[in-house]
């Protein structure tokens, strides 16, 4: 059987980032700045077709996507199947956990992090109401102090599930149109945290929110405020500094960003999600609890300052990982069908003209293979390979560090 040629370096090869968005989503994120700054790493950002069978096109070292229906998951199954190592940014089944204002803050309260006293975190009280009959039974919601944000159940991104509400007393209720979910409404200084995350970066920025609607105000005040994503600020020249001087956003103390990060990769983690960004109030009343209160999946990105080179770092770190899988499949399969030894030595012939994945495939595959069992050739070819890394240095990128550590750690458990 002939051998398969090892993937060239990363300067020679371009890694090829299928989008798949709608056209307001594709408009407002993949903008030349974009587009270039992720070419100048090697990386082409090319447009899916949705007018054409997904699985002609490509191949794609990465899927990105925001698009639902029954039809384009279908699509991802198929495509995923003819190219197993593709990298799918999100899985539609994660994606959709998001869709339900029920089940998306449900995680939050599933979060398995140590709190201590100095910060607390949480959901407000909320409940859903399926039917009009159940909105008319006081007994339904008499639990919920008011005044009470709605939202309509369903979170799917369109204009209708924008649409919100702040109702102040039980007669605000009688024109809401199930099913929704009330969620108590907290005080909060008017000041709402957005915390972006793409992949390990996590990302803390304050917005104008809904003010505080004080006792007094609230025995006067009446009916329904309708608001839609009164924080999101579209336009871009509001994100700059200057225009948070203005709203005098300054005054206000940003969580502990550890805090806050260990909530996002708690969030990424139980969601199975790279791309989102959760909403965070600060209880005034107590100071140090915070509450989440939405959870957004691929969100407004390019509203952040740089986004450019967020995003761009965030795909490198996607085609590491698809090229460290391809590389694990390469050893694999070279180990199965010509032993160890020989595996280790054409990694070893091809060393300096390969990538940092080699070694972290090796690792993958001794712990599969004979190795472990102590063959003296096997330790010796890998002696071999390690004298010719300390002889002739590392001719890679900083994401080999981390590769050869857990290599390291292999020789050291046999006392090579």
């Amino acid at each position: 059987m002939a051998e398969q040629p090892p993937l060239p370096p990363p300067s020679k090869r371009r890694y090829w980032i299928g989008y798949a968005l709608a056209p307001k989503k594709q408009k407002s994120f993949i903008r030349d700045s974009l587009v270039n700054l992720a070419k100048d790493r090697s990386i082409d950002l090319i447009r899916i077709d949705t007018e054409k069978p997904l699985i002609e096109q490509g191949p794609f070292d990465c899927v990105l996507h925001k698009l639902y229906g029954d039809d384009w998951k279908r699509q991802l199954v198929e495509y995923k199947l003819k190219n197993p190592n593709v990298i799918i940014i999100d899985a539609p089944e994660a994606i959709e956990r998001l869709h339900n204002r029920i089940s998306m803050l449900q995680v939050v309260s599933e979060l398995k992090i140590v709190q201590n006293d100095s910060e607390t975190f949480g959901i407000p009280k909320q409940i859903v109401i399926y039917d009009v009959e159940t909105l008319r039974d006081s007994r339904s919601w008499e639990g919920l102090n008011f005044p009470v944000i709605a939202k309509p159940l369903v979170a799917d991104g369109s204009a209708k599930s924008h649409k919100m509400s702040l109702v102040y007393n039980h007669g605000g209720l009688v024109n809401l149109k199930p099913p929704i979910v009330l969620q108590e409404f907290v005080n909060h200084g008017g000041v709402i945290f957005k915390v972006y995350v793409a992949g390990a970066y996590v990302k803390c920025v304050k917005r104008k929110s809904l003010p505080d609607v004080s006792e007094e105000k609230l025995q006067i005040l009446g009916g329904v405020l309708t608001f839609s994503q009164i924080s999101n600020l579209a336009s871009n020249e509001k994100t700059d500094e200057k225009y948070y001087k203005m709203m005098q956003l300054d005054d206000y103390e940003m969580p502990p960003q550890k805090f806050i990060t260990d909530i996002a990769r708690a969030l990424r983690e139980a969601l199975k999600l790279n791309l989102f960004n959760f909403d965070v109030i600060r209880d005034t009343r107590l100071g140090n609890r915070y509450l989440v209160i939405d959870i957004n999946y691929f969100p407004g990105y390019a509203k952040m300052p740089s986004y450019e080179s967020v995003m761009t770092d965030f795909f490198w770190d996607v085609v590491a990982k698809k090229e460290e899988n391809d590389g694990v499949e390469e050893a694999r399969r070279l180990v199965d069908n010509n032993g160890l030894e020989t595996a280790c030595r054409d990694f070893s012939n091809s060393f300096h003209g390969s990538v940092g994945w080699q070694l972290r495939a090796m690792v993958l595959a001794f712990d599969e293979s004979s190795f472990i069992e102590g063959n003296k050739h096997e330790v010796l070819t890998v002696q071999l390979l390690s004298k010719e890394y300390n002889d002739n240095g590392c001719p890679f990128g900083p994401s080999i560090g981390p590769a050869f550590l857990a290599f390291e750690d292999v020789f050291h458990s046999f006392g090579v």
